[in-house]
């Protein structure tokens, strides 16, 4: 449920600077009021944890439960943040990076150092079959992820990327943008893609870089860290997100129907609708709105975005944004989730190279909900 800003600041009992930081800050969920777009609506859940949270110091149990789903951090990091509606890789704008950098120069920035292009490795088919194939070979005998110098963690790192660069996008020289082109026999996408992987490259601590870190919090080379995030990345609620999106948008296009008639009753069967929204992004996901507004989106992906923010008060995310990108240039079904996983394993190994250099192990407790010892 969605509350006014006067019922918001009601229930809050703040001023309206204090309701907008914390929205800024990702706090609290907003969107346009579709019955005047000038104005917003706020998470009414999010409100009422704040306003808990305001009334006593809480358990310690409610503090982790909360932080582990979109709450507060859960621990330090240098490498990327939300804030202020921008995604920023190390104090620099994602979105302002995406239009000249490649992801070689965001690995560059993001790891404190690139010590050399990716070498090609020979794939029979590149997929992620292939890159999983490639992890747990290297994972396998791999040295420590941890009580190593930076510069021979880096290295690793560097290892790492060239077998997920050869099993995703293939054999060849140039840009990893360039070579994924060529893979997907589409050159005139090549730009397109080098701003996709530049935007994709990072995201906070989401759960497939969680999954990285704690993995190398162990000890575990870092292939062993790479395979567990890339493992966290193919649920459909992840890295497979934007081509759930794409298989929706063209199953509505080819009934031949209004697609807001047709996304209206999607809704009404009690479902939501994948590719909008994003608690990091209350005024709208700046990476969608960074690699749409450089594509000449097909016109049922215009008419289902149109139809989907009218009809949800949402804007479109990533994962809409990525599967309008496939849809453009026609790229294969897995081409998606390909490309997620080549732009994120720069933002996994950064994350692993920081985590590595604490030495600290990742080891969250469960709150226990079971019988009670001796009753069962």
């Amino acid at each position: 449920m969605w509350l006014s800003a006067n019922e918001a600041l009601r229930r809050l009992s703040v001023k309206p600077q204090t309701l907008y930081a914390s929205v800024s800050r990702g706090r609290i969920r907003a969107k346009p009021d579709p019955a005047d777009p000038r104005r917003s609506l706020y998470n009414r859940d999010d409100i009422e944890r704040l306003v808990r949270r305001a009334s006593g110091r809480p358990r310690a149990e409610a503090v982790a439960a909360e932080a582990i789903s979109w709450g507060d951090p859960v621990l330090a990091s240098a490498i990327s943040t939300v804030a202020g509606g921008r995604l920023w890789y190390r104090g620099r704008d994602a979105a302002t990076l995406a239009e000249t950098d490649t992801l070689e120069e965001v690995a560059d920035l993001l790891w404190g150092g690139f010590p050399e292009s990716p070498t090609v490795v020979q794939v029979a088919e590149p997929g992620i079959p292939a890159a999983m194939h490639a992890l747990v070979a290297r994972a396998a005998d791999g040295p420590p992820g941890i009580f190593r110098y930076p510069s021979a963690l880096r290295a690793d790192a560097v290892a790492v990327l060239a077998d997920l660069a050869s099993a995703l996008a293939g054999p060849g020289n140039g840009g990893l943008h360039e070579r994924l082109a060529r893979r997907f026999r589409r050159s005139e996408a090549a730009d397109d893609l080098r701003r996709a992987l530049v935007l994709l490259a990072d995201h906070d601590l989401n759960a497939s870089t969680f999954a990285g870190r704690v993995a190398v919090s162990t000890g575990a080379p870092l292939a062993a860290g790479t395979l567990a995030a890339l493992s966290a990345l193919t649920g459909p609620l992840h890295g497979r997100a934007a081509a759930t999106v794409r298989s929706l948008v063209e199953d509505l296009a080819a009934s031949g129907g209004d697609m807001a008639t047709a996304l209206r009753e999607w809704i009404g069967e009690g479902r939501g609708v994948p590719g909008f929204g994003h608690p990091l992004y209350p005024r709208g996901d700046v990476r969608a709105k960074a690699l749409l507004g450089a594509l000449a989106v097909p016109l049922g992906y215009a008419r289902f975005r149109e139809a989907a923010e009218g009809l949800t008060g949402e804007g479109a995310n990533i994962d809409f944004a990525l599967a309008a990108l496939a849809a453009t240039y026609d790229l294969p079904v897995t081409a998606t989730i390909e490309i997620f996983a080549l732009a994120r394993s720069v933002g996994w190994l950064a994350h692993m190279l920081e985590q590595a250099q604490t030495g600290a192990l990742i080891r969250p407790r469960a709150r226990y909900v079971g019988p009670q010892p001796g009753e069962a």
